[in-house]
């Protein structure tokens, strides 16, 4: 396994450094700072995904024939990493990172060239469909019906968990064609605009208290609306099964270490600011003792990516160790925002709804508590979603006591 970097990777390393020092400016950062779960408003989020694009550095994993920048494992792995240290906003995944390679993969050529180019430059937003009502775990069990009406599916059923589809332009949706055989066997994979007649959108509030129209998730409803098959349908009818576990590879095992440890130096830094007893909380031994063994996680955690990265340098898949990051990296999140709730305290109580309101140099709202503490509480509160989202992980951890030990 080999670790180090070589003289062109550390040049690369140094060139997204200065990148991101240049374009990742003081407001965006106020906006990430009062962010209560990790996303800002659209036009920010639209605004910073086009200077990525501009770059070249959006879509790090996309073969260079559709629009990718013939990046190497390692700067891909470097760029990931600098992006997730600095605190900068996450590209959202469902465009970029998950369905385009699904269409790169299965769609015919027509749906390429109309759906890649718009998701590589931000100009259409998309969301994903796949779990429902009492199919969230157990998908295949998904009831969403796309009944053959001459040209045309008509759908009815509703979708949940569907993150930010209040911005979404487009929708890929796991639908079931055929009841016939095994439940994984009628199920179809298929895209859509939002803006047909017949959908409808409710937001679900999370227990970090968005403000209006800063919600992630939601409940999708859809009543007889019609789409043209040879439009929507990608790939093989019956076949979204297949297309919908080979999506569920790039869902999974990202980098988790260099986030981690952005996150880790927020918790510090309000650790050193804050007085229990006389002294600054980091002084206290017992937080100073669940501080150390925290960086000693994110550390075995950053070894076991770079053995993958090396892994994947030399031509092998990630496999289940995909479900083994998803789980360590997840609940270290989850450990994090608790050592952050601890080192806040008191200050972690007052409750201000749209902390993105002090964001900006116009803001005139007063903080009930230091900005550095106000979204402890939000983010503890919002991060119980992670050992859920991309597959529960007693679920990942059924794939990896079958397929790692073979139980």
């Amino acid at each position: 396994m080999d670790l180090s970097l070589s003289p062109s990777d550390l040049k690369f390393q140094q060139e997204v450094r200065e990148w991101i020092a240049v374009n990742f400016d003081a407001d965006l950062r106020a906006r990430m700072a009062l962010s209560k779960n990790g996303y800002i408003d659209k036009p920010s989020q639209v605004t910073w995904q086009k200077k990525l694009a501009a770059k070249g550095w959006i879509a790090p994993n996309w073969p260079e024939k559709y629009g990718g920048p013939g990046l190497t494992t390692t700067q891909r792995y470097i760029l990931h990493s600098e992006l997730s240290g600095a605190g900068t906003p996450n590209v959202a995944p469902f465009g970029i990172s998950m369905v385009a390679p699904v269409i790169m993969a299965f769609g015919n050529d027509e749906q390429k060239k109309k759906h890649l180019p718009p998701i590589l430059s931000s100009d259409l937003w998309w969301c994903q469909g796949y779990s429902e009502p009492g199919s969230g775990s157990d998908l295949a069990s998904l009831q969403m019906s796309a009944v053959r009406d001459g040209d045309e599916y008509v759908l009815n059923g509703s979708k949940i968990w569907t993150t930010l589809a209040q911005w979404a332009d487009m929708i890929f949706c796991l639908v079931r064609t055929s009841k016939a055989g095994k439940p994984q066997e009628g199920i179809s994979f298929i895209v859509f605009p939002m803006t047909l007649p017949g959908i409808t959108i409710r937001p679900l509030p999370t227990l970090d208290g968005p403000a209006e129209g800063q919600h992630e998730i939601n409940q999708v409803f859809f009543e007889n609306v019609r789409v043209k098959i040879k439009d929507a349908l990608i790939g093989k009818e019956n076949e979204g099964w297949t297309y919908a576990k080979y999506l569920l590879e790039f869902e999974r095992g990202n980098a988790y270490a260099p986030g981690l440890r952005h996150m880790l130096s927020k918790t510090r830094k309000i650790a050193s600011k804050e007085i229990d007893g006389g002294e600054p909380v980091i002084r206290n031994p017992d937080f100073a003792r669940k501080l150390a063994m925290m960086e000693m996680r994110i550390e075995a955690l950053d070894a076991t990516e770079r053995r993958v990265l090396s892994s994947l340098s030399a031509g092998q898949n990630v496999g289940p160790e995909s479900s083994m990051l998803k789980c360590a990296g997840s609940e270290a999140q989850q450990a994090i925002t608790e050592l952050t709730l601890e080192a806040a305290g008191f200050y972690a109580e007052p409750f201000m709804q749209d902390t993105l309101s002090l964001a900006g140099a116009g803001a005139n709202v007063d903080s009930p508590t230091p900005t550095y503490a106000l979204t402890a509480a939000p983010s503890y509160f919002n991060y119980r979603k992670t050992s859920i989202y991309a597959g529960s992980n007693e679920i990942q951890r059924n794939i990896m006591a079958k397929a790692v030990l073979g139980l």
